[in-house]
């Protein structure tokens, strides 16, 4: 046997005389110490946890008047665009997840998405399609 795993066992049998344990919880307790002891010996870092990441904003002030607010970095943009989410190692679905944003909403300004909805509603494409096609 492994002197990791002697280790472990040495370690898990003393847990278990101050306290009880279930079965699932020694074997479960054995395989993480054991692979903790080698992790160690092999003079490998632990993997860090992820910290819950602050905000740079509150999520719900983010989308603002004539800005939007990258909450990974606090930079302003009127548009938060793909590449720029790219650079946190996000796709725009992630980030609206990791956030708590709809699925569905839009990061943009809301003056621009105002004026760019104006613009589409001025410019009625649906009305041309039916046109071509007849």
């Amino acid at each position: 046997m492994e002197d990791h795993m002697k280790q472990a066992l040495e370690i898990v049998k003393a847990q278990a005389g101050v306290r009880t344990m279930t079965e699932e919880e020694m074997t479960s307790m054995v395989a993480n110490i054991a692979s903790k002891l080698k992790r160690i010996e092999g003079g490998e870092q632990e993997p860090q946890e992820e910290q819950k990441q602050e905000p740079a904003v509150d999520p719900k002030k983010a989308i603002r008047e004539k800005s939007v607010v990258c909450l990974e970095c606090g930079k302003t943009f009127k548009v938060l665009t793909k590449r720029h989410l790219a650079t946190h190692g996000l796709t725009p679905a992630e980030y609206k997840a990791k956030w708590g944003f709809k699925k569905t909403q839009s990061l943009i300004a809301k003056s621009l998405a105002r004026e760019r909805k104006k613009k589409m509603q001025e410019m009625q494409l649906w009305k041309r399609r039916e046109k071509k096609k007849s």
